[in-house]
């Protein structure tokens, strides 16, 4: 199935998705409007940063690029759901840096941070990011002992769920954790990783009809 028909049938069934290829080059406003045209008009995409520029917007000094890395995401119109700048394992706290970030990001691209050094994962940091109106990505590593928090700090709740594979015992424990959420009126973006199995957009699914019956069943509909 080419891309463009696989991303149709994709989104008859899913409402948003996470392009990862946009990491590794920046997407033209010809790629762009082909992924537009795949897809409806509710359709969401999260827009991964691409490293180089992600790599630059951490420098410190990120004005200068700012322009370079942001704009071609201005495309998506109304469609982007969020630009998901993922900060490098390799670059620690460092509360000047992320003063920067934020001050140069443009406000009318909706920016989500995800660390990935736990240097960052200190109230300072979530204070920051919230009051400057950015969403902090909660992400679930393979490794992890735990499960992250999810604090909603911006417009909405990003959760990246990073395991190969979720059991349907682990799919009910994420849909209890984000059904408040839902049923209070806020947006949730949950992204499973990419893989070659496809199993990915399989437990997307499950979690999405999992979620659906939990947020009726708490709101009387059912």
């Amino acid at each position: 199935m080419r891309g463009d028909a696989l991303l149709h049938h994709y989104a008859s069934r899913l409402s948003a998705v996470e392009l990862n290829n946009t990491f590794y080059q920046q997407p033209s406003a010809t790629k762009v409007e082909h992924w537009l045209d795949a897809t409806p008009p509710e359709f969401r995409f999260s827009v991964k940063a691409q490293r180089g520029g992600s790599w630059r917007a951490m420098s410190g000094e990120p004005d200068p690029g700012m322009p370079w890395l942001t704009g071609p995401y201005r495309a998506f119109g109304e469609r982007l759901g969020t630009v998901l700048l993922r900060v490098p394992d390799s670059v620690h706290r460092d509360d000047d840096r992320l003063a920067a970030l934020l001050a140069a990001w443009p406000r009318d691209v909706p920016l989500t941070l995800e660390f990935g050094d736990p240097s960052w994962a200190v109230d300072e940091t979530v204070a920051a990011v919230r009051s400057a109106g950015v969403v902090l990505c909660a992400t679930d590593h393979p490794d992890d002992p735990e499960p992250p928090t999810l604090r909603r700090s911006g417009a909405f709740l990003y959760l990246r769920l990073r395991r190969h594979d979720y059991q349907p015992a682990e799919i009910d424990t994420w849909a209890a954790r984000l059904t408040p959420f839902l049923a209070a009126g806020d947006d949730v973006f949950v992204f499973f990783r990419h893989d070659e199995t496809g199993r990915g957009p399989e437990l997307a699914l499950e979690l999405a009809a999992t979620v659906e019956g939990a947020v009726a069943a708490r709101r009387g509909d059912v």
